[in-house]
């Protein structure tokens, strides 16, 4: 059975969050989310000691259907790219050390998750 739009979109949202608190015990500082222009949206901007890190989360019940890392098409890279350097212009960034991260997330029924997180992959 599919899972109805609404309940996606909080999927990925309690992924965001989960994403969201796992970096900032890794030390990072959320300065951002959900930022979006009409090309698309980062989910989380961060700072990780004076480097901005832009960070997809995809978040899945399962391997069913592939990987979250799966999910990064060379499309969704050159995406990434584009707003990564839209967001740092923006901002005012220009000249800042930056990196695209991917956190995937793994959530059961049951609100516990597993999260993995994949620097400077792009």
């Amino acid at each position: 059975m599919k899972q109805r739009k609404s309940s996606l979109k909080e999927l990925g949202a309690n992924g965001e969050e989960a994403v969201s608190q796992y970096l900032q015990q890794k030390g990072m500082q959320v300065i951002d989310r959900n930022w979006r222009i009409k090309g698309g949206e980062i989910d989380l901007v961060c700072d990780d000691g004076g480097a901005i890190v832009f960070v997809e989360v995809k978040t899945r019940t399962s391997n069913l259907y592939g990987t979250p890392f799966d999910a990064i098409t060379p499309d969704k890279a050159f995406r990434l790219q584009r707003l990564a350097l839209a967001w740092m212009a923006m901002n005012h960034r220009w000249g800042q050390d930056y990196r695209i991260d991917v956190a995937g997330v793994w959530m059961d029924g049951y609100g516990a998750c597993e999260i993995e997180h994949r620097k400077a992959v792009l």
